[in-house]
C-alpha cells in the first residue's frame, strides 16, 4: 500500500531534500508540496493525503495552526517537524492532535519509518523523544491543564485494562512494549488503544499521553 504524503516546509532547500528521502522509499508518495501553513492545509483538502508531513515554523499559518485545521477537519494524520525537540509549539502541535514528533536532524531512515509508522495509526514515534516530551509538558513549573469533567467522565468508564494500557502510554511504552508489560498480544494492544482513543475523543495516541501525564496515570518505561 502507497502512503500519499504533502510536505510542509518554507525552506525549499529542506523541502526538497526530504521530498528526494521520502520518494527513495517504494511505498512512500509525495503528492503535494507546501511552503506555508495556508497552502498545507488547501492541500490537504484538495488531495486528501494519508500523512502531512509539517513544519512548525512556517509564514502566512504556522504548523501548530495548520495542523489544529487538518486534523480537526479530518483531512490527514499530521507528522510534526521542527528543529527544536523541547520547544513550545511542539506541545501546541500535540495538543492540536499531530499523531506523531519528529526532528530536522532524524537520519533520513528514520523520517521514512515515522512516516509508515503514523500511517499504520501508532503514532507514538520516537519513544525516548516523545518522553521527554511529555515529562517537559507535565513538569511541576508549568501550570498543570485542568481536565475537562467531560474527559474525566470518561477516562472513568474506562475498562481497568484500558485504564493500564493509558497508563503505559503515558510512559512513552510502544505497542511492543506495553504486550510485554501487560502480557498481552501486540495485536490486543493495538485493539485497547484504539478504543480508549474512541471512547476519550482524542486523535492521537501522544494526546493520550499527554492525558495520562496529567492525570499522573503514567507507567515508568
Amino acid at each position: 500500500m502507497t502512503i500519499r504524503v504533502v510536505v510542509a516546509e518554507d525552506q525549499s532547500a529542506v523541502r526538497a531534500g526530504l521530498v528526494l528521502i521520502l520518494r527513495s522509499a517504494g511505498d512512500v508518495e509525495v503528492v503535494g508540496e507546501a511552503a506555508d501553513g495556508e497552502e498545507a492545509v488547501r492541500l490537504a483538502r484538495e488531495l486528501r493525503p494519508d500523512l502531512v508531513l509539517m513544519d512548525v515554523q512556517m509564514p502566512r499559518l504556522d504548523g501548530v495552526s495548520a495542523t489544529g485545521q487538518v486534523v480537526a477537519e479530518g483531512l490527514a494524520d499530521v507528522l510534526v517537524l521542527t528543529t527544536f525537540d523541547l520547544d513550545e509549539y511542539v506541545f501546541g502541535a500535540l495538543r492540536a492532535g499531530a499523531a506523531g514528533f519528529l526532528l530536522k536532524n532524524a537520519e533520513a531512515a528514520e523520517l521514512i519509518e515515522a512516516v509508515r509508522t503514523v500511517a499504520r495509526g501508532e503514532g507514538l514515534i520516537a519513544p525516548s523523544v516523545t518522553r521527554r516530551l511529555i515529562a517537559e509538558f507535565a513538569a511541576p513549573r508549568a501550570p498543570r491543564p485542568q481536565v475537562p469533567p467531560a474527559t474525566q467522565a470518561a477516562v472513568a468508564s474506562l475498562t481497568p485494562r484500558e485504564r493500564e494500557v493509558l497508563g503505559c502510554l503515558g510512559g512513552g511504552l510502544s505497542n511492543a512494549e506495553i504486550a510485554v508489560r501487560l502480557s498481552m498480544a501486540e495485536a490486543t494492544v493495538k485493539t485497547h488503544v484504539s478504543r480508549l482513543l474512541g471512547k476519550l475523543e482524542l486523535r492521537s495516541r501522544v494526546q493520550a499521553a499527554v492525558l495520562a501525564q496529567e492525570l499522573e496515570l503514567h507507567e515508568q518505561a
